[in-house]
């Protein structure tokens, strides 16, 4: 109906040299009463003149800034809705935001917050607790964070990764809704505020949690019709529930891939300093796989060991810095040595099979690295048939937090390089 209107407007107008402006007003003036009860009279104006402009072939030059806005928030949603429609027999529950408001009683608990948005404890039902994680309305992301979540999650089920309840989306108004982890993230039980080294786990169940945090992974890569490259793998991305099996979770930087594709190409590098692959800061380290996954793991599960962070402070400058995997790799080389270090400390056997299979996720060619199903074997296998792994030429705690900070920056398009098997 507003369609026809708008062209009858049209015709009857133009020929008649009647001002833009007027001409907007009257159409304006006779379609609002049609449409005011379903949206705001003000956004029906702005989409009117888009859609008149567009009719007209011109150029929006009438907008405004306010109208501009309003043209993207629709374009984003327009764009993930059809892909809503699209996915249907994937996606699970959809919810109006008036029920997110309702189900986080007006976003009362914030559980916490992140580069996408904030999550707060929500209730769908008595005692059915979740996590709404509300995602910001950066006009850069266009919905795609969104559309990367609920493609990749919503076809996942495993015991590993968190389990996708519902999402909402309205305008620019936007969540992804998890089943409630009540131990919360990694992160928060391997830190300690003031750095000192913290183990709240015995070996044992911490092992446990890094083969749970592998299997999820290794599912990603291979257990699906898809392969799923997550490229955000940090403790504070895994998740505990009550009983402290580890769950994977956002989902926001992910990427789909069809198996047979071995190569994969990004414009730009994308992850967590102090986690990502050297091969997505720079394509001269290799092709990016899913062995990118494989260094944050590796990262990962050096932290768990040492319960502390790799790099105390990543954004800091050079000189403040001490690069850990770097002194775990001398203490394993020269146990039975006297090292003149300041870091003393005596390795139990489970911690050193846990930094000796980090190591060997962090090999800086891809190709050094195993895939998830081989460290998952690592991890269940004897420590005994464990070696050190080959030195990563990247290590060194004077510069490794600089060089890699000041690329991590870069959104300049990389070119793929072949890899030598």
């Amino acid at each position: 109906m507003l369609l026809s209107i708008i062209e009858h407007k049209r015709y009857q107008f133009t020929k008649d040299g009647v001002a833009k402006t007027e001409y907007y007003s009257l159409v304006y003036l006779e379609v609002v009463e049609l449409v005011n009860r379903f949206v705001n009279a003000r956004e029906c104006y702005l989409l009117l003149v888009v859609l008149l402009e567009k009719l007209d072939g011109q150029k929006a030059q009438l907008l405004g800034e306010e109208g501009k806005e309003f043209w993207r928030n629709w374009a984003s949603t327009d764009a993930v809705e059809k892909f809503l429609q699209a996915h249907q027999s994937l996606t699970p529950t959809r919810y109006a935001y008036s029920e997110i408001i309702a189900i986080t009683r007006h976003f009362k608990e914030q559980l916490g917050k992140g580069g996408f948005g904030s999550v707060y404890k929500g209730e769908v039902a008595i005692g059915n607790f979740v996590a709404v994680k509300m995602l910001g309305s950066n006009p850069k992301c266009n919905g795609d964070e969104f559309i990367s979540e609920v493609s990749t999650i919503g076809r996942i089920r495993h015991v590993n990764v968190v389990r996708l309840v519902g999402y909402c989306s309205e305008r620019s108004k936007r969540a992804v809704i998890y089943e409630y982890m009540q131990n919360g993230s990694l992160d928060k039980h391997i830190f300690s505020s003031d750095g000192t080294p913290k183990h709240c786990f015995t070996w044992e169940k911490l092992k446990e949690i890094a083969i749970g945090v592998a299997r999820g992974i290794h599912y990603l890569h291979h257990g699906c019709d898809m392969t799923i490259l997550h490229f955000d793998i940090k403790p504070q991305n895994i998740l505990l529930d009550e009983n402290f099996t580890p769950k994977v979770s956002d989902f926001g930087l992910a990427k789909l891939y069809p198996k047979e594709h071995n190569v994969v190409s990004v414009s730009a590098a994308r992850g967590t300093i102090g986690y990502i692959a050297p091969e997505l800061v720079s394509r001269n380290f290799g092709t990016i796989s899913d062995k990118s996954d494989v260094y944050s793991f590796g990262m990962l599960l050096i932290e768990m060991a040492a319960g502390r962070r790799n790099v105390n402070n990543p954004n800091a400058g050079s000189s403040s810095q001490i690069y850990y995997p770097s002194l775990i790799y001398d203490k394993l080389k020269h146990e039975s040595e006297e090292m003149n270090i300041n870091y003393s400390f005596e390795l139990e056997e489970e911690e050193r099979k846990l930094y000796l299979i980090g190591l060997w996720c962090i090999q800086v060619r891809p190709s050094d690295r195993p895939s998830m199903e081989q460290v998952v074997q690592m991890l269940e296998g004897d420590a005994d048939f464990l070696q050190l792994p080959p030195k990563p030429f990247v290590y060194s705690s004077s510069s490794i937090g600089t060089t890699i900070h000041s690329r991590y920056t870069s959104n300049t398009e990389l070119p793929n390089i072949e890899e030598d098997e």
